[in-house]
This record gives C-alpha cells, structure tokens and sequence, in this order.
C-alpha cells in the first residue's frame, strides 16, 4: 500500500505547503518507498497506490471539510500552483513523479482519509486473496493510521514501515507509530524498509528454489 504520495502532500505549491507544512518532511520516504516498490515490484507482490481528493464539483467534499480547510487557510478546491487543492485530475492530486505507479498497478481515489471509506479497495482485496498489507506512505498520523485501522477491523495483517511513512511534525509521526504498534501490535507492526526489503528477496529465493 502506497498511501497518498501526492503532489498536494508532498510536492512545494501543493496543500500541505498552502498549510505551512515543510513539505521536505513530506518527502524523506521518497526514496525508502522507492527502493521497496523495486524489490516488491521484482518478486510479483501486488502493489496499491492511493490518492485523497474530491470532484471538481466538491459533490464528494463535506461542508465540515470545506469549512475546517477554509478557516485553516487552505480551503479544498482553492486554486494554487498546481491546481485546485485537493481536486481530481489537477496536477497536485496526481501521484509524484518519483513513485509513478505501473500501468499495471491498482490506483485508488478516496474522498476521505481511509483507503477503504466509500472506495472499493475492501473488494479487491478479498477478491484477489489478500490477507497481509504493508504501509508506507504520507501521513503516519492521519491517512495511513485511518486506513490501518479499518484494516485491522476488517481482519487483515498489517506491517507499518517507519522510514516509509512521514507526517508533518516528527511528534506527530511518533505518537502515531507508538498508538498504532504497542500491547505487541494492536493496529499494526513496524519494521524498516531494508528488513523488510530483505525478506522479501528471501522469501522470493526460498519460493525460487522450491518451484526448481
């Protein structure tokens, strides 16, 4: 799961930097995402990217989003650098140029902060067998916490990548990492990309060696 690696959150003009977010925190898991979309990419693993945002109608945008973005400062649909904020098919809302999914990979737009509200993600998964996720992805405290926990209600496995995941305050992304993996893992466990990395290529070795 690739969680809202967006413009709009981590590019300059985008919404985060409308909020004064130093989007450069945004941006450190860039490359550890990078370097786990290749090993998971290379062994066959399903990947799933995600992007927040609303119909250029703002139809999908709730008046109590509308209302909290507008007296923040950076209201849904204000025009900015790269586009509407927030809005579908603006250059923002558009995953970064760096983690571009494949023309094979899923891609799933949500109105709201879980993958799962009001998207068919649910669907796919369990059509395609899925039982275990791995998170990286923007932000630890507020997207990636809300999808990993209707995950964790809807029974799934979940595996939370620390330096894949970033939020706007280093405070923020703590808290969140330490609510979501303590009493042993009670929305989700942590582990870092290279162990991660690892054991997929292990794991990849091991079903190479039994198929031969």
């Amino acid at each position: 799961m690739v969680i809202d690696m967006q413009g709009d959150f981590c590019a300059p003009g985008g919404y985060m930097a409308h909020a004064g977010v130093d989007v450069s925190i945004m941006r450190r898991p860039i490359e550890p995402i990078r370097a786990l979309l290749k090993e998971a990419r290379r062994v066959g693993m399903q990947v799933i990217f995600t992007r927040e945002g609303h119909r250029p109608s703002l139809d999908t945008a709730p008046p109590s989003f509308v209302e909290r973005t507008t007296f923040a400062g950076h209201p849904i649909g204000k025009a900015g650098p790269l586009g509407r904020l927030l809005v579908r098919g603006e250059k923002g809302h558009d995953v970064i140029e760096e983690l571009k999914p494949l023309p094979t990979e899923t891609l799933i737009d949500k109105p709201g902060k879980s993958g799962f509200y009001a998207t068919d993600l649910e669907t796919i998964l369990r059509q395609r067998g899925i039982t275990h996720l791995i998170f990286t992805g923007v932000t630890t405290n507020c997207c990636v916490e809300s999808t990993i926990r209707e995950a964790n209600d809807r029974g799934f496995w979940n595996l939370i990548v620390p330096d894949c995941v970033a939020a706007s305050s280093e405070q923020l992304h703590a808290n969140a990492l330490h609510g979501m993996t303590y009493l042993g893992g009670l929305f989700a466990v942590a582990a870092p990309s290279k162990d991660v990395i690892m054991a997929l290529a292990g794991n990849a070795a091991s079903l190479s060696a039994v198929r031969s």
